[in-house]
Parts: structure tokens; sequence; C-alpha cells
């Protein structure tokens, strides 16, 4: 089962995609989905008024979560190519949901910064509350995937030693357009490809199968520190390719547009603009 958060004019709608048609499901978005008494078993039997899906506008596929929880290095041939050692833990750090745009949005560039970078990434959505979380608990509360990029300023992410001042600018992280449920997406861990393109040349090419620490583990790791709620996010890691890390740098400028795609899960596509457009 496909899931997306569509809007309506001010408001926003939860759907399940059927085909090319989309059913209104009765709720806001697909947070308040999860979070409802049914959850994801209610989404699938529900009906409502239906959408051409070609007409779509995607807003955030969960606008509002209550925590977007990511990881840093953590495809095992990214990280050896950067010639260090395997972590024995996850790197993590956290993004505001103020951050979150819609699958086809313009990414604002901030004007401070001169270092604007892409990052693919398979992003898991949480389905039910969970705290310490054993492996069987931990893939029961993946309620599926979907597609982030998060879209950093690398000038401002190693000022310090902490990551978190060049993760966090208003309206730069693409996320959907889809929740594609675990049973359609190759179970809680999936090996997908995932390939990140700027202005159609591909800069990140590899598969989430290569994942150090992957979806399951990230559930139970986090939840032993903080309950993850229905709605939330955890972005997983970029593979090699960044701007960042080629000779020479490069990074993205106004006019310039992002396509971050995952197989089986969709397809993000944005334009950069200046943050004052």
């Amino acid at each position: 089962m496909k899931l997306a958060t569509i809007r309506l004019g001010d408001r926003t709608t939860a759907v399940r995609v059927e085909g090319s048609s989309l059913v209104d499901l009765g709720l806001p978005d697909v947070g308040a989905v999860l979070a409802s008494a049914g959850g994801i078993e209610a989404a699938a039997a529900a009906d409502g008024r239906r959408y051409a899906g070609a007409d779509a506008e995607f807003a955030p596929l969960v606008p509002r979560p209550t925590k977007v929880v990511c990881v840093g290095l953590n495809y095992q041939k990214h990280i050896k190519e950067m010639g260090r050692d395997l972590p024995d833990h996850p790197t993590l750090f956290c993004k505001f949901a103020d951050t979150l745009i819609g699958a086809l949005d313009d990414v604002r560039r901030p004007v401070e910064t001169e270092q604007f970078d892409w990052e693919a990434e398979l992003a898991v959505v949480i389905g039910r509350q969970v705290r310490r979380a054993d492996e069987a608990e931990a893939e029961a509360a993946i309620a599926g995937f979907t597609v982030l990029n998060d879209v950093t300023c690398r000038d401002w992410q190693f000022r310090t030693r902490e990551w978190l001042q060049g993760k966090n600018w208003d309206s730069t992280t693409p996320l959907g357009p889809f929740l594609v449920t675990t049973d359609e997406a190759g179970g809680p861990r999936p090996a997908l490809d995932i390939r990140c393109e700027v202005n159609g040349q591909v800069m990140q090419r590899d598969n989430t199968g290569d994942l150090l620490f992957d979806p399951v583990h990230l559930v139970r790791y986090i939840s032993t520190m903080i309950r993850l709620n229905p709605g939330d996010i955890i972005a997983t890691g970029t593979p090699g390719g960044v701007g960042h890390a080629r000779k020479p740098q490069v990074f993205l400028r106004e006019g310039d547009t992002i396509v971050t795609e995952i197989e089986g899960l969709g397809r993000l596509e944005n334009r950069v603009v200046s943050e004052g457009a």
C-alpha cells in the first residue's frame, strides 16, 4: 500500500494511492493516519472522495513529526572510500519539522551558505509508538519507507564538531512523495537502488542493502533513548557522491534541479531557488 499527503487549497489531506487515483482518507496527513485508532490497517479499507493522481500537489509526507532522527556515515562502501573505520554505533543528529517540504517543492537556498549540498536517503516512517524495542517490536513499529534528501549547508555543518547548524535550514528537506508499506518495499530491511541526480547528472548511486545499521537496528537503538511515535522519521544516511567529497567540490546553485529516487518508493524533484524568491 502507498499513502501520501496532498494539498487541497489551504488544507492538506491523507490519501491512499490506487493506480492513477487517490482515495481521501478523511485525515489531514499521513502522520494523523498512523496515529489514529485504526492506524495503517484502517487506511487500507477506508473509502472516500477520489482525486486524479496526475493533478496532485504533494505536501511533506508527514508535515509535523514529533522528531526526525538522522544517521550519518551509514553506507559501508562510502565509509571505506573515505578512509574511515566502520563505527561501532550510529552517528545521530536531529532535524526540525520546519525543514520539511513536499516532493516537488522548491528547495530554498539560504543566502548565508556557499556550500549547499545534496544527500539522498532512505527514510523510515514509524507506525506505532515504541520504546526500548526488541527485534520483533522494532520490525512491527516500521510502517514503511519513503524518500528524503538531507540538503545540507556544509560550511555551517563543519563550523563545529556538532552538525545541527548545517542540517536545519528552513524549507530545505524534501520528504515523500509516498509512504510505501514494508510488505511492498521488500520487508523491514529493504535492499533498494538509491540515486541522486543534479541537472541530469548522476551524483549518487548505491543500494540500501549496504547500510551498516539497518532500519530495524536503528529503531532499536533510538527507541532505547526516547520513545518513537507514529509519524516519526528516521533518515538512514547517505551514500557516497555528495558534492563536498568531490574533487573539485560541487555545490548547488539557484536554478539547479535535484532528483532523488529510490527503487519502488518514488521520486523527489526539486528546484533550487534563493530563500528570498
